[in-house]
């Protein structure tokens, strides 16, 4: 379908990927949308969106039915839905992960997250969580971090974990930064982007298309933006700033389109 300056406009920062996309992942961040909300959503931005997470436990207040309906209007126009990892955490608290996976599958979901942000889980039942998802067809998104600042992981054990889970099968590992957005992993207490933090953490990763950073807020995705490129995969995005998200990427709105203005003043064909 035709965009409305398609022929009039070309983006000032090309080489954005199209769907289904590998890298340049943007991840929703869903805390109870409607089907309405959904269906027009979809119809303006859904060429934007590649993963919508139902985040933490919200998933288990829909009515059955309900959510199914959701997930298959989401999945049917190419965008996983996935629980959030903390739901996931208390399946494995209560040794329930096989029912879980069941039910997750049974409800429509596409995608299962694997995270330990809150509760302690061994190396051996977050692969064998990893693997059981995949061994029923989800797609597995791994996450790595603790959301309390207090117990920050060391980076050798970030390494060690994300080569671990894209080993084992994941297709990203998000790096955990909470829902706000602010005092966890790459973010100081303001939400400003820690530079060192990223240096420490791509150190180690042999392919940084392989994460997806969590950031909530416009002046972090701007940074990493500007930092990792266009096709740098974010989430956490709010729901009504997919577009906006889209506009920093492609370089109209006013801090990318600088960078993009002052690479190349004169526009040539």
């Amino acid at each position: 379908m035709d965009k409305a300056w398609e022929g009039v406009i070309r983006m000032p920062l090309e080489g954005r990927t199209m769907k289904p996309r590998d890298k340049g992942i943007t991840m929703l961040i869903d805390k109870g949308m409607g089907l309405r909300r959904l269906q027009d959503l979809i119809r303006f931005a859904g060429d934007y969106i590649d993963v919508i997470k139902l985040t933490f436990g919200t998933s288990a207040f829909y009515d059955k039915d309900l959510i199914k309906i959701k997930n298959e209007a989401i999945t049917s126009c190419n965008i996983d839905v996935m629980p959030g990892g903390t739901f996931l955490e208390v399946a494995v608290w209560q040794r329930v992960l096989d029912k879980y996976l069941h039910r997750a599958k049974e409800l429509g979901f596409s995608t299962i997250e694997v995270s330990d942000g809150t509760i302690e889980i061994d190396r051996q039942t977050r692969r064998e969580a990893i693997k059981k998802s995949l061994d029923m067809g989800f797609k597995v998104i791994t996450e790595v971090g603790k959301k309390d600042p207090k117990e920050a992981l060391p980076i050798s054990l970030t390494h060690q974990l994300i080569k671990e889970d894209l080993e084992n099968g994941a297709f990203k590992v998000i790096i955990e930064a909470r829902e706000a957005g602010k005092g966890v992993g790459i973010f100081d207490m303001e939400g400003k982007v820690r530079e060192e933090e990223i240096d420490n953490i791509i150190a180690g990763v042999e392919e940084t298309d392989s994460l997806i950073w969590e950031a909530p807020m416009k002046n972090q995705q701007q940074a990493l933006i500007l930092r990792l490129g266009i096709n740098v995969n974010l989430g956490n995005i709010p729901l009504d700033d997919v577009l906006a998200l889209e506009a920093l990427r492609q370089g109209v709105r006013g801090d990318t389109l600088k960078e993009a203005y002052l690479e190349k003043k004169e526009w040539k064909e």
